[in-house]
């Protein structure tokens, strides 16, 4: 039997982080069995639907590369693919398995405890009823006695009393179907094999089961995943606003470490973590996904990003940052920017916040020439900045090596440490306290006529700050 998987998300806003490992781990299991990866909109939910939303999921899955087999633009003979233009096919399924004795039409206006009383009309009374235009939905009969189990593929086999379950509805009043009776129709007309989703569907899938065998159905292989929590309490939700695929992309993250980062949640490779998808696609195993919740952890995707942008070429990397250089108006060799910036940058968006200081140095901050570690304080760093500055206006080999050497020469020279000539040259060109490289690249990148420009300006703060204020 051809393994055949599906992705079947709800056009109710971005794709949510727990949405796209589910389509991820549907991909993963079709694609290793040479299988199909069919994609099916469940917009059965209109009030909570999304304008633009179904576009959306098309962008984020021909992004992403999850190319799917069977679809809404791709028929594959098995549609239609979105379940608001399926809606005849849902209530010819209703009524067949209300003679089957799998359901009943429930006219009921409030709730009820246990069964239905509508259980108890008769099939004259039922038809007069419709006849006279009352309303209806179409709930699901429970056997009251018996036993519901299934074997899941994560969590094992589990049984469940049958008289547990409530009698949920099946077709609502407006004819539209709910979650429960819809996907049941479509799995098994779309021929899905695997099924995978959240574990909060655990609890419903004996339901599925009684309408699976109320129509003599073969059963499809379940696959239910851990929850994705933001914290050890609380959940990923897309209701709550927590991060989306699109959230990450616009904080600087890149779609190959979003993918790699997102199927490690629940699940866990043999080796090395950093996967691409193709090895991500031969490397799962449904075995290795964990029964515990997942923790959404934003510090480990920016570790793993970083990772993805070390290992590009300098050349990919620096086409990459050249959106981020438009606004730089100096005469600055871009190229070696990246390659300064490669080893530092976890995320693109920090490119802006960590270049700022080329277009125009922060202002003056005496404290940030003080700094414990390289013993410097505003003093000493005035004297070496006047060193620096004698042997810069001489140098013509402004290479990164040589500044470096010679920065390292000043400090031999005057028996000092590296890091008192360095630390202040560094604050010198930036007048900040982090900075995307040493003294050396920071003076290599803004070139000679800028660098002794502002070290010729921090040497008048400071002399001014130091005649001003006393130590």
């Amino acid at each position: 039997m051809k393994i055949r998987t599906r992705f079947a998300p709800s056009p109710t806003g971005y794709m949510h982080i727990g949405n796209l490992r589910t389509a991820l781990f549907c991909y993963f299991i079709a694609k290793q069995n040479d299988g199909d990866f069919i994609l099916r909109i469940e917009d059965t939910d209109q009030q909570r639907e999304v304008d633009g939303a179904i576009d959306l999921i098309y962008q984020v899955l021909e992004e992403t590369g999850l190319h799917y087999d069977e679809g809404p633009l791709k028929d594959g003979g098995n549609g239609p693919y979105i379940q608001s233009k399926r809606l005849d096919i849902y209530k010819e399924y209703a009524k067949k398995l209300i003679a089957l004795g799998g359901a009943h039409y429930c006219f009921c206006q409030e709730d009820f405890e246990d069964h239905d009383p509508c259980l108890q009309l008769s099939y004259e009374e039922i038809q007069q009823k419709i006849k006279d235009g009352v309303p209806y939905v179409i709930r699901q009969t429970i056997p009251d006695t018996g036993i519901t189990c299934f074997d899941d593929q994560v969590y094992g086999h589990i049984e469940v009393e049958n008289q547990t379950l409530n009698e949920g509805i099946l077709i609502k009043s407006d004819g539209y179907p709910t979650y429960n009776f819809a996907n049941v129709i479509d799995d098994h007309l779309m021929h899905i094999t695997h099924v995978v989703r959240g574990n909060e569907y655990l609890s419903s899938t004996p339901k599925y089961n009684l309408i699976y065998q109320a129509f003599g159905w073969d059963i499809p292989t379940y696959i239910h995943c851990p929850p994705v929590m933001k914290d050890e309490t609380h959940k990923l939700s897309k209701r709550h606003g927590d991060a989306s695929y699109q959230d990450l992309k616009d904080q600087g993250f890149l779609k190959e470490a979003i993918l790699n980062y997102i199927s490690l949640l629940g699940w866990a490779p043999e080796g090395d973590e950093v996967l691409s998808l193709n090895e991500l696609i031969k490397q799962f195993d449904i075995k290795r996904i964990s029964k515990a919740p997942a923790i959404f952890d934003i510090d480990k995707l920016k570790w793993m990003n970083g990772v993805y942008l070390r290992n590009m070429s300098l050349q990919q990397y620096h086409e990459l940052l050249l959106p981020y250089y438009q606004s730089l108006n100096k005469n600055i060799d871009s190229l070696e920017l990246s390659r300064v910036l490669q080893p530092r940058i976890e995320k693109l968006s920090e490119v802006n916040e960590t270049i700022d200081f080329i277009q125009m140095a922060y202002p003056f901050d005496i404290s940030l020439y003080s700094h414990k570690k390289m013993k410097t304080n505003p003093e000493n760093s005035l004297e070496a900045l006047k060193h620096v500055k004698e042997k810069l206006a001489c140098c013509d080999d402004f290479s990164i090596e040589n500044l470096v050497m010679l920065f390292i020469e000043i400090a031999k020279e005057n028996n000092l440490k590296n890091g008192r000539i360095m630390w202040p040259v560094r604050v010198a060109l930036t007048n900040k306290q982090v900075t995307p490289g040493g003294a050396g690249d920071i003076a290599h990148i803004l070139g000679k006529e800028e660098t002794l420009k502002r070290i010729d300006t921090a040497i008048l703060d400071l002399t001014k700050a130091l005649q001003e204020t006393s130590y």
